[in-house]
C-alpha cells in the first residue's frame, strides 16, 4: 500500500478511535441530548458519520447514499464502523477513480473527525466530558476499525484543571 493509502487507513481508525473515546461510558439520555432546536443529537450526528462515510465509499463503487435512521445508537454506532470497513477495503485495493486521496481526506474523512469533535464537545455540556488525553500518544491502530478501541494511552493530567478553571 502507498504512503497516500496508508494515512487513509490511519485516518480512518483515528476517526474510529476519536467517535468511540467521545461515546466511551456515555450516560444514559445522551444518545437523544438535543443542545438546541435543529441541532443534532449525538444519535443524529452518528448516523451522519456513517452517511459521511458512506458518501465516501460511492466514489469507489458508484451510485448514492441514504441511510435510514436505525432505532438505536449502538445500531448506529455498528453502522459508522462497518461503514470505516469498507470504506478501508476499497482505499486499499481500489483505483482512485473519481476522487483523489487527498480530496477523500480534505473532505469526507475531515468531516467525519469533525463530527466525532462535537459528540465530544456534546459530552461536556450534557455534564458528562470525555477524560483529556495527549492524542498524539493515542493507540490509533490502522488494523483495528471496530468499536473496541484502546483506552486512553497518555491521559493529559495537565488539562484535568487548567489555570483559568475551565474545562476546555
Amino acid at each position: 500500500m502507498d504512503d497516500a493509502r496508508q494515512l487513509l487507513a490511519h485516518q480512518l481508525a483515528a476517526i474510529a478511535y476519536r467517535v468511540q473515546k467521545a461515546l466511551r461510558e456515555a450516560p444514559d439520555g445522551f444518545d437523544a441530548y438535543r443542545v438546541a432546536p435543529g441541532v443534532r443529537t449525538p444519535k443524529e450526528l452518528v448516523r451522519h458519520i456513517a452517511s459521511v462515510l458512506g458518501y465516501a465509499r460511492t466514489f469507489f463503487v458508484g451510485g448514492a447514499y441514504r441511510a435510514e435512521p436505525l432505532p438505536t445508537l449502538a445500531e448506529e454506532v455498528c453502522r459508522v464502523h462497518a461503514n470505516l470497513e469498507q470504506l478501508k477495503g476499497h482505499i486499499e485495493s481500489d483505483a482512485f477513480a473519481d476522487i483523489t486521496p487527498q480530496r477523500l481526506l480534505q473532505g469526507p474523512l475531515a468531516d467525519a473527525m469533525t463530527h466525532a469533535g462535537q459528540l465530544a464537545m456534546l459530552r461536556r455540556l450534557f455534564g458528562t466530558p470525555v477524560p483529556p488525553e495527549n492524542f498524539v500518544f493515542a493507540d490509533v491502530d490502522a488494523h483495528n476499525l471496530t468499536p473496541d478501541q484502546a483506552a486512553p494511552a497518555a491521559p493529559d493530567e495537565e488539562w484535568t484543571v487548567p489555570e483559568d478553571g475551565l474545562l476546555g
